[in-house]
């Protein structure tokens, strides 16, 4: 007897869902060897599919030129005509722009400059909200869907989505099959569906412990992002849906999702998608939009080789974004070098990555103020993290350190930083715990001149759980004089290499906050090279092998693999020594050895300063830039 499957058969559904279900299993679990006999699988996640999976494309037909002098007004109308896979060019020259360019839903076009030394961009006021900066979604680039059905942000606060659905089922790490109450409205292979649950309790958790609670995990409480109480979240693409049972892609990252939780789902009816900026040159000085370039409810879109300066409160927001790339870029000052000064800001997003760019004079380079699961941060060379507090601004001596990779909020959880060059590592207490963030063969040096408060590679605070730090180089030879400070005890809590688990700053407690032994317990630490002990450390006791949950044992030799999401040597990485940082790198160009230039720090050592710009705090001047012209020939972009 033959039996045959209608298309609308309840039973051809749940084939086709077990179907996706199972190759997309077999899709993410395959390039785990990068990190697989180092890290426990649950652990860590499946970066390789960070960013645009099909690669950005290239783009050969113009279907408008714009000359200098065009207006916002004129720039917006042409995106708003261009067919799909087309650009709109902007010639050579200087535009300057009353208002904002607005992408406003139309997807699948790129905005191209002649180059980022030749296409000049100079917002002069910013936005039609006239600068009061309340609005979340206020910038001056705009790649946005404000779809009606999504919850309204105004000064951090959220209304409720219109499409909301109760998860009752599939919770598992790694699952690709859930169950909603509801589907409406969910289109397979278009909707991005934000899965989310409730906080957990005030009391710490001796395991994961998600929390944003004011005084009890952080100083500041909530940082604005998700649904209220919901700080851990993932966004997934619906592949399949099949009455109430929905196939998603990624599967879960996180271990945690369970049903005491209450896990909720939420989706935009529409998305934009395909849209990208690039090489084009910003001026956000005397704007007076909150942000530089937004990307919100977007997918798959990108900025690459561009040079961004002197923006409000970020360059680059990842506003409910996923799947999209910022690289090639140079990216220059803040407006108020002091709080809300970020370079690219993860706030509600997934699976997006930031690769092969600059960061001058910027607070807080890399930050992750909101979810970022499966996000990468990779080969970035930041420089001069120029940050001027209340004491700096009267006296004119800055002396307060910040690293350039900052965890910022809680819901900061499976992200992978690799391969940066940059001051160092932080997981702080402002806005709740962290948690499942690898930081795979970095240079970390703890240190910017003058600097003396806070001076550390890594520095993890108290909620900061199950991190992973591997192969990474840290600290300056001569300064850095003690290898841990962790509670209760601990001592040089400005020159340790690793202060771990403080509810305080410089290895201080600070109540009602407690101090968290569980930090250096659920740590791996593992091939590290640090200038205090002058060796890798390759230490079975650093292996948090006795836990319970989570547990993770030392591996069988002391071999690294080249990177944890690139299955191979980039093309754009040229001849270049490659693995670049490690200690199983030797010749280097630093005073350890460990350590060569990546692309990004050489093109910043090699391209001509910028003389119609004056010089800036410490002396530096913004750069010309041009991606093509000013990276290195041997790692000439492609």
């Amino acid at each position: 007897m033959q039996m045959r499957l209608s298309l609308h058969c309840p039973r051809f559904h749940r084939l086709l869902g077990a179907v996706c279900a199972l190759l997309a299993c077999l899709c993410q679990a395959s390039p785990a060897a990068n990190w697989s006999g180092i890290l426990s699988p649950e652990r860590a996640a499946d970066w390789s599919k960070a960013g645009i999976p099909e690669e950005i494309p290239s783009r050969t037909t113009n279907w408008k030129t714009l000359s200098p002098g065009a207006t916002a007004e004129e720039i917006n109308s042409a995106i708003a005509s261009c067919p799909i896979g087309q650009v709109v060019l902007l010639s050579a020259g200087t535009y300057p722009l009353s208002s904002s360019i607005d992408f406003a839903n139309h997807g699948d076009v790129t905005l191209r400059g002649a180059g980022a030394d030749q296409t000049f961009l100079i917002f002069t006021q910013g936005d039609d909200r006239k600068g009061k900066g309340s609005d979340a979604t206020d910038a001056d680039i705009r790649i946005k869907n404000f779809d009606s059905s999504l919850p309204k942000y105004k000064d951090h606060s959220a209304s409720a989505p219109n499409n909301s659905a109760e998860w009752t089922d599939g919770y598992a790490q790694g699952a690709t099959e859930i169950t909603l109450s509801s589907t409406a409205n969910l289109v397979p292979g278009k909707s991005i569906i934000c899965l989310d649950q409730l906080d957990d309790s005030d009391a710490a958790s001796e395991t994961i412990w998600v929390s944003q609670k004011k005084g009890i995990s952080g100083v500041e409480g909530p940082g604005g992002a998700g649904r209220k109480g919901r700080a851990q979240m993932q966004m997934v693409l619906a592949t399949a849906v099949y009455g109430k049972r929905v196939t998603i892609s990624p599967g879960l990252y996180m271990p945690n999702w369970r049903c005491s939780q209450k896990p909720g789902a939420w989706w935009a009816n529409s998305v934009i998608s395909g849209v990208g900026i690039e090489d084009l040159s910003i001026d956000h000085l005397n704007s007076r939009s909150k942000s530089g370039i937004l990307l919100y409810n977007a997918t798959r879109c990108w900025v690459k080789g561009i040079r961004d300066l002197n923006t409000n409160r970020n360059h680059v927001w990842f506003h409910l974004a996923n799947h999209c790339v910022v690289r090639d870029s140079y990216f220059y000052g803040t407006q108020n070098k002091w709080f809300l000064s970020y370079g690219i800001e993860t706030y509600m997003g997934a699976d997006n990555l930031v690769e092969n760019n600059i960061f001058q004079h910027v607070v807080s380079p890399m930050i992750a103020n909101g979810t970022g699961a499966g996000t990468v941060f990779a080969y970035n060379y930041a420089v001069d993290d120029y940050y001027a507090d209340d004491y700096a601004r009267r006296t004119k001596i800055r002396v307060w350190f910040l690293a350039a990779n900052a965890m910022h909020a809680a819901g900061t959880d499976m992200m992978l930083i690799e391969g940066n060059d940059s001051t160092g590592l932080i997981a702080d207490y402002i806005h709740g715990t962290h948690n499942l963030v690898t930081a795979f063969r970095n240079q970390f040096i703890g240190w910017e001149p003058g600097m003396s408060r806070s001076t550390v590679p890594i520095n993890l605070f108290t909620g900061t759980r199950y991190f992973n730090l591997v192969g990474n180089v840290l600290g300056k030879p001569g300064y850095h004089d003690t290898y841990e400070c962790a509670p209760p005890g601990g001592k040089n809590g400005n020159t340790a290499i690793y202060l771990l688990g403080w509810s305080g700053n410089e290895g201080s407690s600070r109540p009602p906050l407690k101090d968290d032994p569980r930090v250096a317990g659920t740590l791996v630490r593992w091939g590290n090279y640090d200038t205090v002990t002058k060796q890798a450390q390759w230490n079975p006791s650093e292996m948090p092998s006795g836990l319970v949950q989570l547990a993770n044992s030392a591996p069988a030799d002391h071999r690294l693999p080249n990177s944890f999401y690139l299955s191979k040597k980039p093309s754009w990485w040229g001849n270049m020594p490659w693995p670049a940082i490690g200690p199983d790198v030797t010749g280097g160009d630093d005073p350890t050895g460990h350590v060569y230039a990546n692309p990004a720090e050489l093109c910043y050592r090699s391209a001509p300063r910028d003389a119609s710009y004056p010089v800036d705090e410490v002396g530096n001047r913004i750069l010309v830039f041009n991606a093509s012209r000013h990276y290195p020939p041997s790692a000439a972009i492609k």
